[in-house]
């Protein structure tokens, strides 16, 4: 027992020395699974190299157990999920990883497995295996339940499914979701709504970033997907953003515990502004009244507390628009409703009355909504340039009373680098098919005019501004139209040319229409010739111009010379016409004009 006591003072210098052993975190263990070998889809060329590098990563994290599978059947990932739920049970932390397809369906999210066949929007109960299906095998752990999908990828069955419903929604990417158990995280790829890159290389942007920054020793989960979320957007040009939807308590949750060693260093002197930073953004991602009164309380003063109360004014303006645009729709089914009755005349004018003042009142609220919506996104634009600026430098001021403007205590963006993010965004969404080459030229102030009208917005189109990429950074989709040339189809992003069967040719309506037989060709008919060949009594006469009755008689009289005398002869004269008497016949004599008969009637 003396030995031992006399042992007891090296054993802990050892520990010192050498590190805790990873038992001290706790059980950790992770299941890994990446498909690629899709029999129904096309294959995937990043999801096996990804899982691979997680797989490693997490083992030489000390993970007590990582088991790594791929291209599994969906038989077989629920035999996995099984199995894992059983390891689950004795662990504090449980991380699941999974890369490959993902789809999202009426607001529920489903990992793909290889053999799924989705020839309907309802193969996809059936073949597929729910984000609920994961969450129930790490849900015994005890500290920490971590989901991890790389799967914001778009759908490779989206242009060959049938809807059996015409309304039940297919969306891009996965959906948002909440977990509803406590101390579980979830972390897209991407932003709910929105896909993934894989990336030039062997690797995605998001696995490179997580295997950099998840298991830094001693660093908080969260903090870390902050970590990956920087760098992702900074590999991908700012258009892809990875999330993480869920909550923590207030202790750090690092998944590799920092060794402690005897020679302790001087450990750095805390920065607050890098602590109220991190608040800051937990609050912005769960984005309620309740969050941000929770930040104010802990943090009522400096320059994150300004940006927080915008964001609050911005939450009460479209709560307040919201209210104002049901009392709207309330008065004036009202006044609809009393007209319809026939009502007294006063009432009517009531409700009229009524139905006006809300819609003033919408009107008005819309208007502070929209305001308000501006001033944080502008707040919002500067923090984010700010830290990217100097991620480790504090505000230039940490006391910034409300009502300061924000936009004043950063450097404003540069010109042609806020003109390119608003093209390259413009051309996300199908308004804008030039260059992003940050001249803001006629042409890209067409395409925002174009992006005002289908969107609904009003920006202003003649400089590129903040607000203007906000806004268009907010639709998940294409907003424009796609227009194609006649003999094109629409076909998703793209024109296809329109191929008719045999027989079949595109009309102007840009329709298959059956080709009409060739009419045949008219005989050619000979034509009358005008010139001086015509015999001389089918030539005008010459006096025509002098007179035109004693022309005219002249004509008929010639016209006439070979009838029959009297035979339906008429003479004209300056009294007027009349037919030869019976037994006459007229003479051509010449002349003609006024005064002077060409004809004369000859009688036997």
């Amino acid at each position: 027992m003396r030995n031992l006591l006399r042992l007891c003072p090296l054993l802990l210098v050892a520990v010192l020395l050498f590190g805790m052993d990873p038992a001290f975190a706790g059980n950790r263990v992770a299941l890994v699974i990446a498909n690629s070998a899709y029999q129904h889809a096309p294959s995937l060329a990043n999801p096996v190299n990804d899982g691979a590098v997680m797989a490693k990563t997490l083992k030489e994290a000390g993970f007590n157990s990582v088991d790594f599978r791929h291209d599994l059947s969906a038989l077989d990932t629920r035999r996995v999920l099984r199995d894992f739920a059983d390891a689950t049970r004795n662990a504090d932390i449980a991380v699941v990883y999974y890369a490959g397809h993902g789809i999202e369906v009426e607001g529920s999210n489903y990992l793909i497995p290889v053999d799924a066949k989705l020839e309907r929007d309802t193969d996809v109960y059936d073949e597929a295996l729910s984000l609920d299906r994961v969450l129930v095998a790490v849900e015994p752990a005890k500290q920490l339940r971590l989901v991890i999908l790389d799967a914001c990828r778009d759908n490779p069955f989206g242009k060959t499914m049938k809807r059996t419903v015409a309304a039940r929604g297919i969306g891009r990417g996965l959906a948002q979701v909440e977990p509803t158990s406590p101390n579980t995280l979830i972390a897209y790829s991407a932003k709910a709504g929105f896909t993934a890159q894989d990336g030039d290389g062997a690797n995605s942007p998001f696995t490179v970033a997580l295997s950099k920054h998840l298991t830094t020793p001693g660093l908080d989960v969260r903090r870390a997907f902050g970590f990956v979320r920087d760098d992702v957007l900074k590999s991908t040009g700012n258009k892809q953003e990875p999330f993480v939807y869920g909550s923590l308590g207030g202790e750090d949750v690092p998944l590799v515990p920092v060794k402690v060693t005897a020679a302790a260093t001087v450990a750095p002197a805390p920065n607050p502004q890098a602590d109220i930073r991190r608040d800051y953004e937990l609050a912005l991602q769960v984005g309620n009244k309740a969050a941000w009164a929770a930040f104010l309380a802990q943090h009522p003063d400096g320059f994150y507390a300004s940006l927080a109360k915008l964001q609050v004014e911005k939450i009460g303006a479209e709560q307040a628009h919201a209210a104002a645009t049901e009392k709207a729709k309330q008065a004036e089914a009202e006044r609809d409703r009393l007209a319809a009755l026939g009502a007294q005349k006063d009432a009517q004018a009531k409700a009229a009355a009524d139905a006006k003042a809300a819609e003033q009142a919408q009107l008005a609220a819309q208007k502070a909504k929209e305001q308000a919506q501006q001033q944080a996104a502008a707040a919002e634009q500067q923090r984010v340039n700010l830290a990217a600026a100097a991620p480790s430098a504090a505000p230039a001021s940490t006391a910034s009373p409300a009502g300061t403007n924000v936009a004043s205590l950063t450097p404003a963006t540069a010109p042609a680098d806020l003109s390119r993010s608003v093209q390259t965004e413009l051309g996300r969404v199908g308004c804008f098919s030039g260059t992003a080459d940050g001249n803001w030229s006629t042409s890209s102030q067409r395409s925002l005019s174009q992006f005002n009208r289908y969107a609904g917005t009003k920006l202003d189109v003649k400089v590129a501004s903040t607000d203007a990429l906000d806004a268009v950074k907010a639709k998940p989709s294409r907003v424009c139209p796609l227009v194609c040339e006649h003999g094109f189809k629409a076909d998703g992003d793209k024109c296809t040319k329109i191929v008719c069967r045999e027989g079949y040719a595109v009309n102007d309506d840009n329709e298959c229409e059956k080709k009409r037989a060739a009419k045949p060709a008219k005989p050619a008919t000979a034509k009358r010739d005008d010139g001086d060949e015509r015999p001389a009594r089918q030539r005008p006469q010459a006096g025509g111009a002098a007179g035109g009755y004693g022309a005219a008689a002249g004509i008929a009289a010639a016209a006439g010379a070979g009838r029959a005398a009297g035979g339906g002869q008429v003479i004209c004269n300056s009294t007027g016409c009349r037919p030869v008497s019976r037994g006459c016949h007229l003479e051509y004599r010449g002349g003609g004009g006024p005064g002077n008969d060409a004809n004369a009637e000859v009688c036997r």
